[in-house]
Parts: C-alpha cells; sequence; structure tokens
C-alpha cells in the first residue's frame, strides 16, 4: 500500500509515463452530508475530504513516509501488518491458516506447467514488495493466503454484517448489479458473451462473474502465474459451472488479445497495487478489448469513503507500509483517466463502505 509519489521508472520504454503533479493538496468539502447510492438502493456515506490526509503530499502522509523509508522500522511494520491481516482475518471467522494449509498441501504445483508463460517480461512495479511480501503476487504463499485476504477484505468492509456469507453478499452483489444494471441502459442490448477479468489472482471475482453471468465465456488474467495455478486448482476441484473458463498469463497493459473481443472488461481490487502509469495503460487496453457498447468495470477503495479516511493511524501506517503505490492510486482521477481512454457513460458510486464501483462505456 504506498509510499508517497513514485516517479516513474527510468527503466520503462514500453509505455508513455505518466508523472503526478506534487502539489495536489486535498480539498475539503462542505458540512452537507454526501450519500452514495449502491444499485442495491442502500445509501453510503461519503468522508468530509476528496481523499485521505494520510495521502498525497500532507504533513500527516510525508509523516508516515518519513517512517516507514526508516529501514529497520520498514520491517517491523511490515511484520506487524502481517500479523495484523491474520488476527484480524480469524476474529471475523476466516480460517486464514487453515486455508492457506490446504492449498500448500495441495496437489496445486501441478498447474504452474500449464499456466505460466516463461516469456513474460514482468513491469518493474510487479517486482516490488507489497502486501508483506517480499516477492509481492510472485510467491506460492501469497497465492495460497490470497483468498482468505479477499474474504477478509469484505468482512471488513460489512463490519455489521451478521456472518461472512452476508458481508459476501452485500459486496459482491452491489458490485455485480452495478455491472448489470450499466450495461443493461448503455449497451443497446450487446449480449454479454466474453468476459475478461483482468488482475483476476485466484479466480474470486471470475468466479462471481460466472455466476452472474452463467452464458459468457470467462477468461482470467494475470501477471502471477501462482495465483492462476491456484485459480485453475480451484476451478477443477469446485462444483460445474456452465460456463467455459481460460486462464491467461500476463500483462493486463498489453495483453495481446484480439481488439474487440469481449464484452464486459473487470478490474477488481487491482489498481490500488499499481503505478498511475499502468492505470492509464490499462484503461487505454480495455478500451481497446472491448466491442462498441462494452462495459468498462473498476472496483477498488474510494478515496471519498469516510470509513477510509477514519482509519486511525497505527492502521493507515501498517496499510501504506505494504502497498507502494497507495499514494499514486489516490492522487489520480480514476473517472478522467477512463475518459480519455475514449469511454463514455463514466459514472462512480459507493457500492459498499469502503470500496467504489466505476462503470463506463464503449460508444458506438
Amino acid at each position: 500500500m504506498a509510499l508517497c509519489v513514485f516517479p516513474p521508472s527510468k527503466h520503462c520504454t514500453n509505455h508513455h509515463c505518466y508523472r503526478l503533479p506534487v502539489t495536489q493538496q486535498i480539498r475539503r468539502k462542505s458540512s452537507v452530508t454526501v450519500r452514495m447510492t449502491a444499485s442495491s438502493g442502500v445509501s453510503y456515506e461519503e468522508g468530509e475530504l476528496d481523499r485521505p490526509n494520510w495521502t498525497g503530499q500532507t504533513p500527516l502522509s510525508r509523516l508516515v513516509a518519513s517512517l516507514i523509508a526508516f529501514k529497520p522500522l520498514y520491517s517491523l511494520l511490515k511484520l506487524g501488518a502481517r500479523q495484523v491481516f491474520i488476527s484480524t482475518a480469524e476474529k471475523m471467522n476466516v480460517p486464514w491458516r487453515e486455508m492457506t494449509k490446504e492449498i500448500l498441501e495441495s496437489e496445486v504445483y501441478k498447474e504452474m506447467e500449464g499456466i505460466e508463460n516463461k516469456s513474460i517480461v514482468y513491469p518493474d512495479y510487479y517486482l516490488s514488495p507489497f502486501h508483506a511480501y517480499d516477492e509481492g503476487n510472485l510467491s506460492w504463499l501469497a497465492a495460497a493466503e490470497a483468498e482468505a485476504a479477499t474474504m477478509s477484505m469484505v468482512k471488513r468492509a460489512i463490519p455489521d454484517a451478521s456472518s461472512l456469507e452476508e458481508a459476501i453478499d452485500i459486496v459482491r452483489g452491489n458490485w455485480l448489479n452495478a455491472i448489470e444494471q450499466h450495461h443493461q441502459q448503455y449497451s443497446r442490448n450487446l449480449k454479454i458473451r466474453d468476459i475478461l477479468d483482468i488482475g483476476c489472482s485466484v479466480g474470486v471475482s471470475t468466479r462471481f462473474l460466472a455466476d452472474k453471468f452463467p452464458s459468457a465465456k470467462l477468461t482470467g488474467l494475470d501477471l502471477s502465474p501462482y495465483f492462476l495455478a491456484v485459480a485453475k486448482y480451484k476451478e477443477k476441484t469446485s462444483p460445474q459451472r456452465s460456463n467455459t473458463f481460460q486462464w491467461m498469463h500476463a500483462n493486463g497493459e498489453c495483453t495481446g488479445l484480439e481488439s474487440q473481443s469481449f464484452d464486459i472488461v473487470s478490474i477488481c481490487y487491482v489498481l490500488h497495487e499499481c503505478p498511475a502509469r499502468a492505470t492509464i495503460n490499462l484503461a487505454k487496453e480495455s478500451f481497446r478489448l472491448l466491442r462498441p457498447g462494452g462495459t468498462l468495470v473498476i472496483t477498488d477503495n474510494s478515496p471519498k469513503s469516510k470509513k477510509l479516511q477514519q482509519l486511525s493511524p497505527v492502521l493507515f501506517t501498517l496499510m501504506k507500509s505494504t502497498e507502494p503505490f497507495l499514494d499514486e492510486y489516490y492522487l489520480l482521477d480514476l473517472e478522467q483517466t477512463v475518459k480519455d481512454a475514449g469511454f463514455v457513460n463514466v459514472q462512480t458510486i459507493l457500492t459498499d463502505p469502503r470500496h467504489r464501483t466505476l462503470t463506463a462505456t464503449v460508444p458506438y
């Protein structure tokens, strides 16, 4: 989760790099309470700021960045963050250690050979340590823990839910309903035949999309062959669906897939892990891949979330110690980025107290 604003790497040669202005300031809203209504009809309250005051170039953000920059303290923060992730999950009845052990002791390793694209060149940002893993997403441990971490995130979003299942129904249901309603409104009845899930991780979001759109063909794309191996393994060991699945080890910024070959492109809880230049390229590539009338959907942390703006100093310091590009994510105008890529009908709503869902259309 992020250390201040990073300039583009000098090694970036494949794309036009984007440099964030370092003078952006948090603007305080009026005292009027703002509520964003999810597609379920439930309203979620925005905070008073455009983004949390622990991001950007505020004094608080600079203080946190200086603490994280001190390597001995950074190592302790990473260890502390990991312990908090696991203990918090298990307090919410997410069996983190049990789920991890089940994957690591399974036959998941056999899936790697059929998944991994050994010619892939990883972008520099993907090799950064994040999520308290020195190897980032390029490890079996990260892949084995991914689903438990996702379940924990969902329960944190809806802390008052009576169960984990109820929290999942709310968070995933609002997200899926936002996709369906946007597509119905703006697609001119474009049939949903092909869905691309960029940054699919271990396939959790891909499986939800498959259940929502049972006649569609699903392609799950990710930069981590470890995550994809788990996704493939889980597909084989889960109840059969009517959908067909393809798992693809590729860079979402330049997929190599055919233009205008998808009706929905989903990017789910990915962009907060990306530098701004990668987000810009992901938006452009999504536009290229979608058919006219196709729908882009992005769901991720909301800068305007009251819950995120009110995080305790301990929690946001731990979070930023494990997310090296979090500031870039919060400072980037995502709606304008999507519009600049060519999309129309760009809409953003809070689909739960922590997360926004942006939907947009490729014009005819």
